[in-house]
């Protein structure tokens, strides 16, 4: 079935992100020491622009690897009781179909990757591992802390690991189409939600232990975090429309100046004039049910799948399975059991099996 030509674009993009995830981590640094400038310039689908950071910036290449390492584990944890389950992503022939519906799914993927990118290349600047960065500037005098404590330490540039996750992340969508908006808002959105959960970390001084200072920080939350709140989000999803922020110019200025096109919210099928927030994850089109295998939808089918024959959840194998029915997989399990410590010097254990069952769906 031919795909088109969009999203095969966002197939290459997204598969070539996943060529750092698959790369050993020590093999990239190799390479960067032979020559950044051949290194970039092998890797294919990446737009010029992600080729020019790629050169400028190879220290940082090794973070994006960390990042879409981070936000394909993330996904599959949050997912791990969904009939889609992220399952997929991590094979570049695969990944770009997994998400080639607008849907929830596909805006969770991609808040989740350019939050990822964003995470690891901000943990690398505060382990002085990117030349570019390093701590925060301090907050300006406008923004003192609470009484008995002062800013210090290092905190973390959360602002370069954006602004690089965003130039990064964003240069692949140049189309200007209702999907490419989609995808440039839902990676905003990930990025956001890494800033929006970075907390506060203190060190105490004074005489004998007392606390009448405290030195303060701003640091990364752990990702699971980010993941949560993400995860929220994707059940809050707005569906979304694509149109026109003005008139279209007529006449030749019609070939000069393309009318602008923004996202607003959807009231049902009717466009409503109220434009999305920007943490918020939004979606063009409604998920499949992922029941059945369909790779032009992004449905990989749940059968084979796990499932858990007394959960009432997406877990369950009535809702995993669809309806179908399940295996049931008989196994016993022998360990040793019971062991005793015998002076001196023996240990002695008796034999124990047992009987579990698993489920999977037909």
């Amino acid at each position: 079935m031919l795909i088109p030509r969009r999203f095969q674009r966002t197939s290459v993009a997204l598969s070539v992100l996943l060529i750092f995830f698959l790369l050993d981590i020590r093999i990239v640094f190799c390479v960067i020491n032979l020559g950044a400038e051949v290194f970039c310039n092998r890797l294919p689908g990446l737009t010029q622009k992600q080729r020019e950071m790629c050169k400028t910036s190879p220290d940082a290449m090794v973070a994006v690897g960390d990042g879409i390492r981070l936000a394909t584990e993330e996904c599959k944890y949050q997912f791990r009781h969904h009939r889609w389950n992220c399952t997929g992503i991590e094979n570049p022939s695969s990944f770009g179909h997994v998400v080639v519906v607008g849907s929830r799914e596909a805006a969770f993927t991609y808040a989740i990757s350019s939050a990822g990118v964003a995470y690891a290349v901000t943990a690398s600047c505060a382990r002085g591992n990117i030349s570019a960065c390093g701590c925060a500037p301090g907050p300006k005098m406008r923004e003192p802390g609470p009484s008995g404590w002062k800013w210090g330490g290092c905190s973390v540039d959360i602002n370069y690991g954006i602004r690089f996750a965003r130039k990064f992340m964003d240069a692949r969508e140049f189309e200007g189409d209702e999907r490419s908006l989609m995808n440039l808002h839902n990676n905003k959105a990930g990025r956001k939600a890494v800033k929006l959960n970075l907390f506060t970390e203190c060190k105490c001084h004074g005489v004998s232990g007392s606390c009448t200072m405290k030195t303060c920080w701003k640091t990364l939350p752990n990702f699971r975090q980010v993941g949560d709140s993400l995860m929220k989000k994707y059940y809050k999803a707005k569906p979304v429309a694509a149109t026109s922020a003005q008139p279209g110019p007529r006449g030749l200025d019609a070939q000069r100046k393309p009318k602008k096109v923004n996202l607003v919210l959807k009231k049902g099928r009717i466009p409503v004039k109220k434009m999305p927030k920007k943490s918020e994850l939004v979606f063009l089109q409604m998920s499949p049910n992922y029941c059945e295998r369909d790779l032009a939808s992004g449905s990989l089918g749940t059968v084979g799948r796990a499932c858990n024959r007394t959960s009432k959840g997406m877990n369950g194998c009535n809702m995993m399975c669809c309806g179908r029915g399940y295996n049931t997989h008989q196994f016993t399990k022998t360990e040793q059991c019971r062991c005793k410590f015998h002076w001196c010097c023996e240990v002695t254990c008796d034999t124990c099996s047992e009987k579990t069952e698993e489920y999977t769906c037909k």
